[in-house]
């Protein structure tokens, strides 16, 4: 995670002054892509993507249920010398430990914070939708060893990317489902069980998807 990190632009919102939103009906930013049983990437098998941009510019999203391995926030955290002992770390309010996930093949050495929008910082986090913002940079994380961030909050290592064009050709390509995004989907604790929550969100069967492509 670079201190000089930028959040992404939004790209399939029109943002005004507050924290108004347009959204644009073509565009899956804010929603979550869930992969079809027939994925042949193993990179995304089984994965649960929360889309932070999409556009004619291409599409940014964060997996949010593949453990990162055997890496924990409080490690990370010193190995960043954000703090010195795992023992600073203060317990949020919610009790939640902070997960550490990996957020896709793009950009593995950096970090991304998806995060309850009760926490803000101008010019570096993105206002995704009026409950999930992310933010690239270290200022979250030493908030959040100090008791001080967001509610809710887990941290990718990397992204999943796509190219103009590409992400459309993928579902098109039976590659991706797609639904509406809702919070505990995105933070909730029981990472193994958001594959198949978020196909039951959609009234899906896993056992029951075929090779024909599908839409929410």
């Amino acid at each position: 995670m670079s201190p000089q990190g930028k959040a992404p632009k939004s790209a399939g919102r029109k943002t005004g002054s507050g924290n108004s939103t347009t959204p644009d009906e073509s565009y899956l930013d804010g929603q979550m892509l869930i992969a079809m049983p027939v994925m042949g990437d193993p990179r995304f098998e089984r994965s649960v993507i929360y889309m932070c941009a999409h556009s004619s510019e291409g599409a940014m999203g964060i997996i949010v249920n593949h453990p990162a391995g055997s890496i924990d926030f409080p490690q990370l955290l010193m190995q960043l010398d954000i703090i010195k002992s795992a023992d600073q770390i203060k317990v949020p309010e919610s009790g939640e430990p902070m997960q550490v996930l990996k957020g896709g093949p793009v950009d593995t050495g950096r970090g991304f914070v998806l995060h309850s929008s009760d926490y803000f910082i101008e010019d570096a986090t993105l206002r995704i939708d009026k409950d999930i913002c992310l933010t690239a940079t270290v200022d979250i994380l030493k908030a959040i060893a100090k008791g001080a961030g967001p509610r809710h909050a887990i941290l990718a290592l990397g992204y999943a990317g796509w190219a103009p064009g590409q992400l459309e050709t993928e579902i098109q390509h039976n590659g991706w489902l797609h639904c509406p995004a809702d919070p505990d989907l995105v933070f909730g604790a029981a990472v193994e069980e958001k594959y198949p929550r978020a196909l039951r969100k959609i009234g899906i069967d896993p056992g029951m998807l075929s090779n024909e492509a599908g839409h929410a």
